[in-house]
């Protein structure tokens, strides 16, 4: 079955690669950024659960993602309830927040690769990721982006390589 895939690989101005996804919800920015700061609301869609200290050069630490072992990061930049951005597994983290309306904001998230090989495993991870964030925002029960064998994740990585999107990186759990 064809999936849709809603990331666009990039590569920025300073020359690192990348892959995007934005979204709009029907939600005032701080609810939207709540989503995304608050351990509790983020562990529902986000691959760990991340405890931060929300200012620059500020801990993050990852926990309960059953592909990677616990770890830390750093926050890189912080401006309630705008952007966040900040490291996790090698990666750049940006997660942009803006007002569309009173009561709508557009989310967009930005991985900025380590790697460009990682760009189809880390797109296709961010698809199932964010299809739990889209149903939270609708209010419906979500199980996470760690749904087990019935996820999309192999679909979409196999349409991002399709796509002519980097790929060869390992794969933890398949590999």
């Amino acid at each position: 079955m064809p999936v849709d895939l809603t990331g666009t690989y990039l590569t920025l101005d300073d020359g690192r690669p990348a892959v995007r996804f934005s979204r709009t919800y029907d939600h005032p920015v701080d609810r939207v950024w709540r989503f995304a700061t608050d351990p509790d609301e983020l562990q529902q869609w986000f691959p760990a659960r991340a405890e931060m200290e929300l200012r620059p050069g500020g801990t993050i630490r990852f926990t309960g993602d059953p592909h990677m072992p616990e770890s830390t990061g750093r926050v890189l930049a912080v401006d309630p309830p705008r952007h966040l951005s900040f490291e996790w597994a090698g990666d750049e983290l940006r997660f942009d927040l803006e007002a569309v309306g009173a009561q709508r904001t557009r989310f967009t998230l930005t991985d900025v690769l380590g790697e460009a090989n990682t760009a189809a495993r880390n797109g296709a991870g961010w698809e199932v990721c964010l299809a739990a964030l889209d149903a939270k925002a609708r209010g419906e029960r979500a199980e996470g982006p760690h749904t087990g064998a019935g996820a999309p994740w192999k679909q979409f990585y196999d349409a991002y390589i399709g796509a002519g999107v980097p790929s060869g990186a390992s794969v933890p759990g398949l590999d």
